[in-house]
């Protein structure tokens, strides 16, 4: 039996959840959530906990389980504290600006880089090198910290473009100097 897979999900107060089938809708206070899941697993909602179980003992059947459930258990997460990530701007004139529709970065290009939030996603700039990103679904949450950090990734040679706080980028000596 799986170790994750086989624990219930509390359901803490004020969060309404609801399983149709296969699909998983999640309503608290810091959004909705709604996901589908694999037809084979049973979920069912006991007592204020939820529940999944698997039919059989087959490698995929094992595989789904433990992931079902913590999905679910990040869901209830992300509706009642909600998720979120940092990234640090490195470089010389390298910027971020909050904008209505999202962020405007510039990043050394000749031009600067427009980027919407999609939705459920709140993007701000607290300084002009640092962004958050913040919203309820964890794994829109990590995509878009990882498509802004794609926009310039951190170079190894001085260190500048866009990292998650708390990477450390490996640098790399520059050229061996001078003739001989």
């Amino acid at each position: 039996m799986s170790r994750i897979g086989k624990m219930p999900v509390k359901v803490p107060k004020g969060v309404n959840i609801t399983a149709e089938g296969t699909t998983v809708t999640v309503k608290g206070p810091k959004g909705e959530l709604k996901k589908t899941f694999h037809p084979d697993l049973a979920i069912k909602i006991e007592n204020g906990d939820v529940i999944v179980s698997r039919p059989s003992d087959e490698k995929l059947h094992k595989s789904l389980h433990g992931l079902t459930r913590t999905l679910i258990a990040n869901m209830i997460e992300g509706v009642t504290s909600g998720y979120s990530k940092t990234l640090e701007i490195a470089g010389v004139g390298y910027k971020a600006e909050s904008r209505p529709y999202g962020l405007q970065f510039a990043l050394g290009f000749s031009h600067p880089i427009e980027y919407r939030a999609p939705a459920g996603i709140k993007l701000t700039a607290p300084n002009p090198t640092t962004v958050q990103v913040e919203g309820a679904d964890k794994e829109i949450v990590g995509q878009v910290a990882a498509e802004i950090r794609s926009l310039r990734p951190p170079e190894p040679y001085k260190g500048k473009g866009i990292k998650y706080t708390g990477e450390v980028v490996r640098r790399k000596a520059g050229k061996a100097g001078g003739k001989t």
